[in-house]
């Protein structure tokens, strides 16, 4: 008998978790726990880690999970590797359900770097007004460059002092439109962007809105995850489920 164990956290999650449910599949949703009100799952729900490979490869057996999707972020490296590595000792079949990564277009202004010490780097010296559209993991190294102003969107309000001494932070959850961040990024005075190639319509818009203001856009490349099989819809991951193997 099929059980799935779904990875999420992202809106492909939700959607097929959606119809996972709809379905009467029997399927467990787990978020990571990153923040502190995760939109509501019409399926079991479970938070946090699961402790390292070991421990994920212990759940499966212990819950006798036969499938694992895994539609977390793209840049969840570290989860998408742990799973990875976990089914291989379980056995146990895996797919990830991965929005294609966003490409540049003739009028966009990007600067590409693979790490976030890049996009740093890539920041000017003279003081800037910069939109760090990256969530709140990797704030710190841009401390490194006190003298720029970063606007933060966030889900959550920060716990703890920021590790920027000039910042910002609007509290929203997405999905955002270009108009909306239009005029944020107008509002702040924004001058550079920096993103993280997450993919999908969801956070688009501050690209289409550092497009039409004619903005830099600093866009750090997804990490390297091991190989495993990739779909891109609920259609595709719906079909490998009824053809892989219980």
């Amino acid at each position: 008998m099929t059980r799935i164990l779904l990875l999420g956290g992202t809106t492909e999650a939700s959607a097929l978790a959606k119809t996972l449910a709809e379905g009467g599949a029997d399927a467990v949703f787990s978020y990571a726990g990153r923040t502190a009100k995760p939109v509501s799952q019409p399926l079991p729900t479970r938070v946090g880690g699961f402790g390292g490979v070991e421990g994920l490869s212990a759940y499966l057996k212990a819950e006798s999970i036969t499938h694992v999707v895994d539609a977390t972020h793209p840049f969840a490296a570290q989860m998408s590797t742990n799973a990875v590595h976990a089914c291989t000792a379980a056995g146990t079949p895996l797919c990830a359900f991965e929005r294609p990564a966003w490409q540049a277009g003739k009028d966009d202004r990007w600067i590409h770097t693979d790490c976030i010490e890049g996009a740093v780097n890539a920041l000017p010296t003279a003081a800037a007004r910069v939109f760090l559209a990256i969530g709140k993991q990797n704030l710190t190294q841009f401390a490194a460059k006190p003298q720029h102003h970063y606007l933060l969107r966030l889900v959550d309000a920060p716990e703890a002092p920021l590790p920027l001494p000039h910042a910002t932070v609007e509290i929203a959850r997405g999905p955002f439109d270009a108009a909306g961040d239009t005029g944020l990024m107008q509002r702040h005075g924004i001058t550079h962007v920096i993103a993280k190639n997450a993919g999908g319509a969801g956070a688009a818009a501050k690209l289409t809105a550092a497009r039409d203001l004619g903005l830099p856009v600093i866009m750090i490349g997804r990490p390297q995850v091991p190989v495993r099989p990739i779909k891109g819809s609920v259609a595709e991951v719906m079909a490998w489920l009824s053809h892989s193997p219980v």
